[in-house]
């Protein structure tokens, strides 16, 4: 048995019509017409498929392109199809429509529609589709219309109580169901005429007519792994924030991550007035801080991501990190969860707002220090279209670099997203509540075939000041959502739980 996945041609008409009507014999036996099959082969040759067995046609799935939004998702196949005309066709459009699918009867243990469906899903990658849909009839229906709505059985279908031949194998290939159409295919008796809107979205679709500024694909990294070291003045710390911005930025990274607290040396001249009012005029240095940021971030082409630093704001004392991106903009992100020492020591509160940034390398999300031991927030982030979070921490002993560590390296698996580290080593001697430090910065990724085996795209040596410059693939990320050995982030059961917050931003 020799079988062949091919482009159909004029002189397969015959064979083609052979098998469609024993294809089709439960329901009449319909077939298409020799000019309705020259049509598609003139306008869109590229998309009409047949799948060959010892030289028979037996299979076959026809396609046209269309520009979805004049159509929207309440549309008819007549209608769709323009009265059966294929004038609806537009080689500009931005969706391919499967008009057509069947395998003869005879051949069906073969899976050769699966063969179609690849084939399909090939083409529209290729030609930069965003997606492929189709009207999918659902012939099992007619047994048990009495009992169940369309509905019902669908989602017994996808539970696979029931087994639909259509609905089942479409599933099966990666197609979602968008919503249910009515009186789609007049006469289809088995379906009652309904039938399924399905979708098989193409992860590598680009947008047309953007020459510059694209969305990227790879993103460059660079993480500071800061020595703690007393400044005599703040001017001395900005020189040292400035080295390694010019520095990492040399190598043309899209961000640039600091520290939580890193700015602590600043406490040492007011250590006679305790810890909670030493923090609070630590806090006076944020806004300034920030601005030197932001003329970086300007000045050396990169979205500096500021580590983490105390600000009051309406009396209470918070952390916050800033996002200055290159163009100029800039915005905060609050610690949610205060340490324990943090709380008692500096009074330190926690705030009640949670955000996403979006920059020109991705949409990005920041967990301060102890906030990525939340799995709910990192969830929540991922649900907004997260795929890359920073995490600026602070942390003293080893125990607790390891609680920021494991949990980030959770955080980056179970939301099949990446997580960077960023933290500070050596010790401050002179400033009361922040005597040592331990960290070893590192980017960690999901875990399966296309990423590290150990989850570690790239770290920093411990307890030694240096960088970290690694680029991460965001197209790796689309492939694992939807083609992963598992899909972690997919597979949540949303009927049994999900996360809300009640105060977001």
């Amino acid at each position: 048995m020799k079988i062949e996945l091919r482009n159909l041609q004029y002189e397969d008409y015959f064979m083609q019509k052979d098998a469609m009507i024993e294809a089709y014999a439960g329901i009449g036996g319909d077939y298409w017409h020799e000019r309705d099959i020259q049509t598609l082969l003139r306008i869109f040759p590229q998309g009409q498929l047949c799948v060959l067995v010892d030289g028979k046609v037996v299979a076959s799935a026809l396609s046209i392109i269309v520009n979805y939004r004049k159509y929207g998702d309440n549309h008819t196949f007549q209608g769709i199809t323009g009265d059966y005309t294929f004038s609806t066709h537009d080689a500009n459009g931005d969706v391919l429509y499967g008009i057509e699918m069947f395998v003869h009867p005879d051949y069906r243990g073969l899976r050769l529609g699966r063969r179609l469906y690849d084939a399909r899903k090939e083409l529209c990658e290729n030609l930069n589709l965003r997606a492929v849909i189709a009207g999918g009839r659902i012939p099992n229906y007619k047994n048990f219309s009495e009992s169940l709505t369309p509905r019902e059985y669908i989602e017994k279908v996808k539970l696979k109580e029931i087994y639909d031949p259509t609905l089942t194998f479409q599933i099966s290939n990666g197609f979602h169901v968008k919503k249910i159409l009515k009186n789609y295919l007049p006469g289809d008796t088995e379906s009652k005429e309904f039938a399924t809107l399905l979708e098989w979205n193409n992860i590598y679709y680009v947008e047309k007519g953007q020459l510059i500024n694209t969305p990227k694909q790879v993103v460059r990294l660079g993480l500071v792994q800061w020595q703690m070291r007393l400044f005599d003045t703040f001017e001395a710390l900005v020189e040292q924030v400035e080295f390694f911005v010019d520095a990492i930025s040399d190598y043309k990274s899209d961000f640039i991550l600091f520290p939580a607290m890193f700015n602590a040396p600043l406490m040492a001249e007011y250590n006679h007035l305790g810890e909670a009012n030493a923090v609070r005029e630590l806090a006076k240095f944020t806004e300034p801080l920030l601005n030197k940021f932001v003329e970086m971030a300007m000045a050396y082409n990169t979205n500096i991501i500021t580590g983490s630093m105390p600000i009051v704001e309406n009396g209470s004392l918070l952390n916050v990190s800033y996002v200055c991106r290159r163009d100029g903009t800039w915005d905060g992100c609050y610690k949610i969860h205060p340490v324990p020492s943090e709380e008692s020591a500096w009074g330190m509160v926690g705030a009640s707002k949670i955000k996403v940034f979006d920059t020109d390398a991705g949409r990005i999300g920041i967990l301060i220090d102890y906030d990525v031991c939340f799995p709910e927030l990192a969830r929540w982030h991922s649900r907004h279209g997260v795929q890359l979070l920073f995490v600026p921490f602070l942390t003293e002993t080893q125990n607790s670099y390891n609680r920021i560590r494991i949990c980030a390296q959770s955080r980056a698996i179970e939301n099949e997203c990446y997580v960077a580290i960023a933290g500070c080593v050596g010790n401050l001697p002179k400033v009361n509540n922040m005597d040592i430090q331990y960290a070893q910065s590192a980017i960690f990724t999901p875990s399966d075939f296309s990423f590290p085996s150990n989850g570690i795209r790239a770290e920093a040596t411990p307890n030694t000041e240096m960088t970290v410059i690694a680029d991460v693939d965001l197209e790796l990320l689309k492939e694992l959502h939807e083609f992963g050995s598992v899909q972690v982030f997919k597979n949540q059961r949303k009927d049994l739980y999900e996360v809300k917050f009640k105060n977001k931003q």
